[in-house]
């Protein structure tokens, strides 16, 4: 009986740990648009981050004449393909959208300080934040100007 007991435990164990391995490689496979939800998903962390930026006095006036719908959907498809996505990024470059706007670090900081505050309203994980900020951080070279 004893043998048994131990046999069934290693057989527990094993599966568990072959499920948790399968679990793992899954989760490796999938693309980060995928672990951040897709389209929809993104849409709504894109939305929070929008009205983050509008109540952030530190950023918030250099988007008054934005026409915000349009700023909305190149995020989600800036997003969305660079997290690799279906979708296809179709608008101004970073570094024309923000050519003579005079953006700062600070500037820059900010915008990442109301994404972050969107992903964590969504309880993104740690890794999908990471990874994300990864995509977009390169960016700020085309973004800040001073």
């Amino acid at each position: 009986m004893k043998n048994l007991s131990k046999y069934f435990a290693v057989m527990v164990l094993s599966v568990f740990f072959v499920s948790m391995t399968l679990q793992s490689a899954n989760s490796a496979d999938k693309s980060l648009y995928d672990r951040l939800g897709g389209k929809a998903a993104i849409s709504a962390v894109v939305d929070q981050f929008v009205s983050n930026v509008a109540a952030d006095t530190r950023v918030n006036m250099a988007f008054a004449n934005t026409d915000i719908p349009h700023f909305k959907q190149c995020l989600v498809d800036q997003i969305c393909q660079a997290t690799g996505g279906p979708c296809k990024y179709t608008c101004r470059s970073m570094k024309d959208t923000h050519a003579g706007l005079g953006c700062t670090a600070d500037n820059f900081n900010a915008i990442v300080e109301d994404l972050v505050a969107a992903l964590n309203k969504f309880k993104v994980g740690k890794k999908e934040q990471d990874d994300l900020l990864g995509i977009l951080g390169p960016l700020q070279s085309d973004i800040v100007q001073k």
